[in-house]
């Protein structure tokens, strides 16, 4: 794996997972073009508890047992996809304490047959908890995505978790803000429903980059819930377009 890059917040309901996917998919689009080759992107979902990876990207099946303990992850979109979404029951909860989910997540590291990849993006849960603590002692992590909205329950809870890695030693290469502004597409007016500017007092705060605002579109929304990513559905869109201008920032850092 040539780069290794978590995706993580602070709290829930900030639209990490859906970013996540979004970013996966861009990545792929311009890693390919830069490379020309198809890239070779990997996303796994740590959310062990709330899986939703898959549901957003399309992915479905049981992944193929490959014996020695190894199993093959599932491609949808040239994205190869892991998640404990694919090995339980869709109505099965997870009732786990922390060893077993960290026992999870080093096996989705090691036990999972990615291959090459140029770009492995993790999907973490919210929060400090085992699953971050699992991934940065496990994977050599070349940097953290923290996403946040604008706020201030949100920016704070963002601040602090970002900490988390500071502590651990992984770089924090920038904040991006999801679900900035409901434009208008009529006059191009912004409305700042959850407040205006949290994305780059996050980013002031820890140090590091504000790598762009997203905003809330029901194209977004409807094509998670029918595992289509609005980057690969319609690229030429506002919201795809602000989520490939965040791809590009963290790739132009990561290169």
């Amino acid at each position: 794996m040539k780069k290794i890059v978590a995706v993580a917040s602070g709290k829930g309901g900030v639209g990490k997972s859906t970013l996540a996917v979004n970013l996966a998919c861009a990545m792929e689009r311009i890693i390919s073009s830069e490379l020309s080759r198809p890239a070779k992107i990997g996303l796994m979902d740590c959310d062990v508890y709330g899986p939703s990876v898959p549901l957003l990207i399309g992915a479905s099946g049981q992944p193929e047992a490959l014996g020695d303990d190894r199993i093959a992850p599932i491609e949808s979109y040239g994205v190869k996809v892991m998640s404990m979404a694919l090995l339980v029951d869709e109505d099965a909860p997870v009732v786990w304490r922390g060893p077993m989910v960290m026992k999870t997540i080093q096996q989705f590291a090691a036990n999972v047959e990615w291959g090459e990849l140029d770009l492995l993006l993790i999907d973490l849960p919210p929060g400090t908890g085992d699953a971050q603590l699992s991934i940065a002692q496990t994977m050599p992590l070349d940097g953290v995505v923290v996403v946040t909205t604008p706020q201030k329950a949100a920016v704070d809870v963002a601040r602090r978790g970002a900490r988390m890695f500071e502590k651990v030693n992984v770089p924090i290469l920038g904040v991006v803000e999801n679900m900035s502004f409901l434009l208008n597409e009529e006059t191009g007016e912004k409305n700042h429903l959850f407040g205006k500017g949290g994305g780059p007092v996050t980013a002031h705060a820890l140090t590091t980059s504000f790598l762009g605002e997203i905003p809330i579109h029901e194209e977004i929304r409807m094509g998670g819930d029918h595992g289509l990513p609005i980057v690969v559905s319609n690229p030429e869109h506002f919201a795809s377009q602000a989520i490939i201008a965040v791809a590009q920032e963290v790739y132009s850092i990561l290169d």
